[in-house]
């Protein structure tokens, strides 16, 4: 039968054991807790770190690197002034000894700036050594924290997921009889509520998701089935004792 051409009853019935299959898979994810989100979060945390150690030690390498050729400038111009003193030890006349003198002070001050560069790099390269082993340090306790959730993750996962899929199949076999626009009716009202409640039954006179008592003439047409009706209070579809008491179809 298309699920245009089924009585307000049948669509009834069908969305409501949706609701009770749902339900049960809702209640299998909730074993699993936060722990999804935790090994998620983690796996993004120790990503972020990685990339971040990478960095500094690349940085390092970096800072290693210059530090190295600014001595290797200093050894460069401490070799220069001993030529150019010994130079001027021969001198034949005072502008030679002048421009020596220029060429030694002009070393001087290459050693003075590259000594500069050394000290003002030291700091740095030590910040980046105390946050890379920072970054390791953390790098490990979250490589562990994730090791041990995963466990548990798989764990659960390998408990529930036959169970899962059983329950999975039997819901999709139930949607695809039942009309789209009701599906996304439901879906909606699924999605609005923590506890996934979109279909409930009139429980003492009072819907079965908010507990608002029912007015006697809406809970009389609920009964007649007539027409797909919702609480006034907050939209979840209502069905009668009678739909509620079905027992639900094994797979």
């Amino acid at each position: 039968m298309a699920a245009k051409d089924q009585s307000v009853k049948e669509k009834l019935t069908q969305l409501f054991e949706l609701q009770q299959i749902d339900s049960k898979v809702d209640a299998l994810s909730i074993l699993k807790g936060e722990l999804p989100m935790e090994v998620s979060d983690l796996e993004d945390e120790i990503e972020g770190l990685n990339k971040r150690i990478n960095k500094l030690q690349d940085g390092i390498k970096d800072v290693e690197d210059e530090e190295v050729r600014h001595k290797g400038n200093i050894k460069d111009s401490e070799a220069l002034i001993k030529k150019y003193e010994k130079q001027m030890d021969n001198v034949k006349n005072n502008r030679e000894f002048t421009a020596l003198s220029k060429e030694v002070e002009m070393q001087k001050l290459e050693i003075q700036l590259s000594e500069k560069k050394i000290a003002d790099s030291a700091g740095n390269l030590d910040i980046k050594k105390e946050t890379l082993a920072l970054s390791k340090k953390r790098l490990k306790e979250r490589t562990a924290n994730l090791e041990v959730k995963q466990v548990e993750l798989e764990k659960i996962i390998k408990k529930t997921e036959k169970e899962e899929r059983k329950l999975t199949k039997q819901s999709d076999a139930i949607k695809a009889n039942i009309e789209e626009r009701l599906i996304k009716a439901y879906n909606r009202l699924r999605n609005k509520y923590r506890n996934g409640l979109g279909v409930v039954s009139v429980e003492r006179s009072a819907c079965g998701g908010c507990f608002n008592r029912i007015p006697p003439q809406l809970k009389i047409e609920i009964e007649s089935r007539k027409r797909i009706l919702s609480c006034e209070h907050c939209g979840r579809v209502l069905v009668d004792d009678e739909i509620a008491g079905k027992e639900m179809i094994e797979a």
